[in-house]
């Protein structure tokens, strides 16, 4: 087989990987690095097929300007699609209200929603026999298994309040994301109970919890959490219309009675009088989870001042976004502007990415030939423990991997 890095090499985001199985092409996600303007993937070649791993922009984020192009089938879980949909939908405005040229509108979105269809467990497409497994990274998540390959884009083998853990799948060759290669988790069970204690103090002392979080997974494993803390919860922007969403496939969630009950319990916003209410009861989860956007910069702007406050970042910060700014320097951007920020920034690795560990026992147990690292800015970390033939692509490489 061979494929051609059209994004995610030795970088984390925009991952694009077209793949050729003797005479069959097809390709591997297709996304965008989102940063206000986002930065995008190589063009793609022509292509009749493309699988989706699971909705996150940087994985999806050009389905619709692809099937604009070429009028590509797009296969995914009937969850991803739906999801996807919001967040173009979502990505386009946010440009338009920002003022920068995006590469597709309403109607490359209504096309690429025509162009989607539903997978199950398997599916054969041309000479091509295809499985899907649980990636265990968001609810509709899947690793793609293309005979001897399997696709791995992202993954995590942990149990999480939200997700069953992806489990290995033996193959010849595995092409796997490598987000926190060299970079341990904290233990779920004490990072859960470190950050409810640190929520539990900041609001005992007079202060707000502005918790940031991704609309989709991160915000309904957070809810989940939180709703066992007893305290008046508010939840802001697009992860209560995505928690809807995941709701009508249950399947896809460890607990949907868990994820139904958290709902029920939050204090959803609607309006400013929704957000000044929001404020003053002293705990709000809202997006955007790397603050480029969205409410989050409302309620930052209203307590940066205020030492007693904090922002509480729950996940990974891509490089160049306003959260990693604000988790390095202390600093924001807000209205066009950069801020010094005089609350408190705590971190807390909730994570829905595998850590180092994780991986190399994932691969070990999918005893590979061939490894192929991406997704990462780290990939080194992994080659050097992995008893295999490892490739790290750059964006732009063709490797090509022996039937032998």
């Amino acid at each position: 087989m061979r494929a051609t890095f059209l994004g995610g090499g030795r970088e984390v985001g925009r991952v694009g990987i077209f793949s050729e199985f003797d005479e069959n092409k097809i390709l591997i996600d297709y996304g965008i690095v989102p940063e206000n303007p986002p930065q995008y993937p190589i063009e793609s070649p022509p292509v009749s097929y493309a699988i989706v791993s699971h909705a996150h922009l940087d994985h999806s984020g050009m389905i619709p300007w692809l099937c604009s192009r070429y009028n590509t089938k797009i296969f995914t879980t009937s969850l991803t699609k739906e999801i996807s949909e919001v967040l173009y939908r979502d990505t386009i405005k946010i440009a338009d209200s920002i003022g920068y040229p995006f590469p597709y509108g309403e109607n490359e979105i209504e096309l690429a929603m025509q162009n989607f269809v539903e997978i199950n467990e398997k599916l054969e497409l041309e000479d091509m026999k295809i499985k899907f497994h649980n990636a265990g990274h968001i609810p509709g998540s899947v690793m793609i298994e293309i005979g001897e390959t399997l696709f791995a884009c992202d993954i995590n083998t942990i149990e999480t309040r939200l997700m069953k853990g992806a489990r290995a799948v033996k193959c010849k060759n595995l092409f796997i994301e490598g987000t926190y290669a060299g970079v341990e988790h904290p233990k779920r069970d004490e990072l859960e109970k470190e950050f409810l204690d640190e929520v539990e103090d900041i609001v005992n002392k007079g202060g707000k919890a502005i918790i940031p979080a991704f609309a989709v997974g991160r915000t309904q494993e957070i809810a989940i959490l939180l709703s066992q803390g007893g305290h008046e919860i508010w939840l802001d922007g697009m992860g209560h219309k995505i928690s809807e969403i995941m709701l009508r496939y249950k399947h896809y969630i460890k607990s949907p009675k868990q994820l139904q009950k958290a709902m029920k319990e939050m204090n959803i916003v609607y309006s400013n009088r929704g957000k000044k209410l929001a404020l003053k009861s002293g705990i709000v989860l809202t997006t955007s989870g790397m603050m480029n956007g969205g409410p989050v910069l409302w309620y930052i702007d209203r307590i940066k001042d205020d030492p007693k406050s904090a922002v509480i970042i729950t996940g990974y910060q891509v490089e160049g976004t306003n959260g990693r700014l604000l988790l390095e320097r202390k600093e924001i951007e807000l209205y066009g502007v950069k801020t010094k920020v005089d609350c408190q920034v705590k971190f807390y690795d909730f994570s829905a990415h595998a850590g180092h560990s994780q991986l190399i026992k994932f691969i070990k147990d999918c005893s590979p030939e061939n490894v192929v690292v991406f997704h990462s800015e780290n990939p080194e970390a992994i080659a050097e423990e992995i008893d295999a033939n490892v490739y790290i692509p750059e964006n732009g490489e063709r490797i090509e991997i022996s039937a032998d």
